[in-house]
């Protein structure tokens, strides 16, 4: 029976509902944007368009996921994040709007020539934003997770990046030379930091399918700091800055952190929901390690 996106979009937003999937209003329109190739404009503007039978087999597909919990973006493989497109599957974090608050603050700190490193890399969505949105910057990107790097290196080289960036297999920090290279002049993480005793209690969504390996921050979400504030001054170019995406109840915590390891102009930063999101600082120029 033909179907007008008007009634595609109800009976979406019912079945979403009954499910119990949050934000089903959005949900549905977003589910309907990707079945039909469109914008919600598009969509509001027509709402009697007859839906084409490959669309309406799309909506099924995608709806049917839905249902089984599995995130829309592992379902079309693409994710949006700092105005730009990504690749995403079940190897690596949905790319989120919080993370783009340690983006946005990075920012400010790139100069021409920098050469920077992201720690816990993904799809590699913070590395590649800052390389799009700057000039003649050149990064190294590190994960512990091979299909993971897989990931990061596809969207690389889809932006047009993968001569300013280099992936490396490794946990946190790349193996140091032995003939020491000069320090990194910024540093960025977005590590786990979920309690581990609070993965049960995430969205189906992010527990049943988003890797376990990147959401586990140990028992008090605190473990992939400690490490990174004591290995990142190895790393860092005297008077650089670390900047680190925190949870939402752990800025305050993990500045304090920074201040007990020596950083120095210590500081949170909120995202847009209003929450303390980025921890940053600046390695002290007297220390020594």
């Amino acid at each position: 029976m033909p179907e007008t996106y008007r009634e595609a979009y109800d009976r979406g937003r019912e079945m979403l509902l009954a499910a119990g999937i949050e934000e089903a209003d959005t949900e549905a329109r977003l589910v309907l944007e990707a079945a039909c190739d469109s914008t919600f404009s598009a969509l509001y503007a027509t709402p009697e368009r007859v839906l084409t039978e490959e669309e309406r087999e799309k909506l099924r597909v995608l709806l049917d996921g839905r249902l089984k919990r599995i995130p829309l973006a592992y379902l079309t493989g693409t994710q949006e994040f700092m105005g730009l497109s990504f690749f995403v599957n079940e190897a690596v974090l949905i790319p989120r709007q919080d993370t783009e608050t340690l983006v946005e603050e990075a920012m400010p700190l790139l100069f021409d020539g920098m050469r920077f490193l992201d720690l816990c890399t993904g799809s590699g969505c913070v590395a590649l934003s800052l390389l799009r949105y700057s000039n003649n910057t050149v990064a190294v990107a590190t994960d512990i997770s091979e299909e993971a790097l897989q990931i990061a290196e596809k969207n690389a080289k889809a932006l047009g990046l993968e001569e300013r960036i280099r992936f490396l297999a490794c946990d946190l920090f790349p193996p140091l030379a032995k003939k020491p290279e000069k320090g990194y002049d910024l540093i960025m993480a977005n590590p786990p930091y979920i309690r581990a005793g609070e993965i049960g209690t995430l969205m189906p969504e992010v527990r049943e399918h988003e890797p376990l390996t990147a959401l586990s921050g140990g028992p008090d979400g605190l473990s992939f700091y400690r490490r990174i504030l004591a290995l990142a001054p190895r790393y860092l170019a005297r008077g650089a800055f670390l900047l680190t995406e925190t949870g939402y109840d752990q800025a305050e915590t993990v500045a304090a952190m920074y201040e007990e390891a020596g950083f120095l102009h210590v500081r949170t930063h909120r995202d847009l929901n209003g929450i303390l999101r980025v921890v940053s600082g600046a390695y002290r120029e007297d220390r020594h390690v």
